[in-house]
């Protein structure tokens, strides 16, 4: 999919775990997983500022477009 999800990036630079972002956000963990492992379809914008703001951080340090075709060599898929 063309729009990579970095939540994990954030989360590592932030030095917090994914359930208490979960739990600060108020969505589950498991909704949070399938947004951070790029399976998820659609985001909320309100789930997406709910994330800016305890993460402090701006959307785009959240979301990034790849072409179709280029990877991330990070990226183990």
């Amino acid at each position: 999919m063309p729009i990579v999800v970095d939540v994990d990036v954030m989360l590592a630079r932030r030095k917090m775990s994914v359930g208490t972002l979960a739990e600060r956000v108020g969505i589950t963990p498991a909704n949070l997983a399938v947004l951070k492992n790029g399976r998820a379809k659609a985001v909320r914008f309100t789930t997406l500022a709910a994330l800016c703001e305890v993460l402090d951080c701006q959307p785009g340090d959240l979301l990034r477009w790849e072409p179709d075709g280029e990877t991330d060599p990070t990226d183990p898929a």
